[in-house]
């Protein structure tokens, strides 16, 4: 059997206030926008996508920053560090509530795996490229 992989990209839009974009998710509570990487989409396009479908915001990826590996479930996270350039923050299926927050409130919002560390290490850029892999217990 073939192997099979998901591919999922995710950013990290940070505004002029220096505050991040959270979208709180119905099952997984406060996290960063992002999700599964269509066909024939590009990885800084699948990020752009769904930060538009998951919170209303239009933004423009300034940099690419790691991938985390979730061995288990065969996942390839992707992440970008974004600003907003448009739209208007609106919940969606995907998001029952949205907003921009100062980051340390924001990483005490955050609580699922390791989506916090995401978060701290795309904000360090000392840090990038960064490479983690992990398996789920």
């Amino acid at each position: 059997m073939a192997p099979k992989h998901f591919l999922s990209a995710a950013a990290i839009v940070r505004n002029e206030h220096n505050e991040i974009l959270l979208i709180k998710g119905p099952e997984r509570g406060w996290e960063m926008p992002g999700g599964v990487v269509e066909l024939g989409e590009s990885l800084k396009q699948a990020a752009i996508r769904e930060t538009k479908e998951e919170s209303g915001i239009d933004i423009e990826v300034t940099k690419f920053c790691g991938v985390f590996q979730n061995l288990s479930q065969s996942i390839c996270n992707t992440l970008f560090l974004g600003k907003p350039i448009g739209g208007e923050l609106a919940t969606s299926p995907e998001s029952l509530e949205v907003g921009f927050f100062p980051i340390e409130k924001a990483l005490e919002m955050v609580t699922f795996l390791n989506f916090r560390q995401r978060i701290e290490l795309c904000l360090n850029e000392e840090n990038h490229p960064f490479y983690v892999d992990f398996l789920d217990k």
